[in-house]
């Protein structure tokens, strides 16, 4: 059976921390690196359902996409929600390991991951890496589609295909319009705008879009613009990861035993569809 540093050693060599973004904050949160590992699960959020989730299956790792604690703290009591964390990890003996923007710029990543769940065809990174002379890490990934659809049809892919979410999938443009190439960014978006644009793609799918950058976004062109759950965007790179620790694992002899979370921790918990109206009738009084 592997100790912790070995496998946390093999996780870095796929989510190198020096390729995080400065203002992040991955690698190990809670953990003695002498400890035995025989089972890992893998989540997007170290939230207390997520552990209590781990104590039951008996994991001694934990992997999450999003930092327990992304800035600074003074306590790790727990009668706070991010202390009781801590607490249950530690009484269980189940290390805590982040891998956040390196995984998103990782080759292969976060938004390959979700490439993938899509059926698409990655051809480059959105905003690549210039570290890497092979250009293929970065941010986001610049996709094909093996057979146009139009905007309609890709949002119900997206649906079909990414973890359900009340939210589901909300699309800004001409739901007719054909869609070739589409530009896909796992998590929060809307920030990426001006490489979209410059990508030439006809649709952009990602999460967390805001009503002032997407109103610019189509006075700006044409561009589609499909909106999903941030959780749901970021979901598929957990059986990326897993499937990947898996091979690590083979190649090593270590037996592990890699779950990923099925817990749904997108926080939106009811979605009300607005009355059917037309745009003649206006907002109301």
């Amino acid at each position: 059976m592997p100790r912790l540093s070995e496998v946390i050693a093999a996780l870095d060599n796929l989510w190198p921390a020096e390729r995080a973004e400065s203002w992040d904050a991955v690698g190990t949160v809670v953990g003695d690196p002498g400890q035995e590992v025989t089972r890992v699960l893998f989540a997007v959020d170290p939230v207390q359902e997520i552990v209590d989730e781990a104590v039951k299956l008996g994991a001694d790792l934990l992997v999450t996409h999003h930092p327990l604690y992304l800035r600074g703290t003074t306590t790790v009591a727990a009668s706070t929600f991010k202390g009781r964390v801590v607490h249950t990890l530690i009484k269980n003996d189940i290390a805590l390991h982040v891998a956040h923007t390196n995984a998103d710029t990782a080759d292969p990543g976060v938004s390959d991951a979700l490439a993938g769940a899509l059926d698409l065809d990655v051809v480059r990174p959105l905003v690549p890496d210039p570290s890497d002379p092979e250009g293929r890490r970065g941010l986001g990934r610049v996709c094909e589609l093996r057979h146009p659809l139009t905007v309609r049809e890709l949002a119900a892919r997206a649906a079909e295909r990414l973890p359900a979410t009340v939210q589901g999938i909300r699309v800004a443009g001409d739901p007719d319009a054909t869609v070739r190439t589409v530009a896909v960014s796992g998590g929060s978006g809307d920030s990426l705008f001006d490489h979209v644009r410059a990508a030439g793609v006809d649709a952009f799918l990602t999460a967390d879009l805001r009503h002032h950058p997407v109103s610019e976004a189509r006075a700006h062109s044409p561009l589609a613009l499909l909106d999903a759950a941030h959780w749901a965007t970021e979901w598929p790179w957990c059986e990326l990861g897993a499937a990947q620790l898996d091979e690590i694992s083979d190649r090593n002899g270590w037996d592990l035993r890699v779950h990923v979370s099925k817990t749904v921790t997108d926080p939106w918990t009811a979605h009300a569809a607005s009355a059917p109206t037309s745009s003649a009738m206006g907002a109301p009084n």
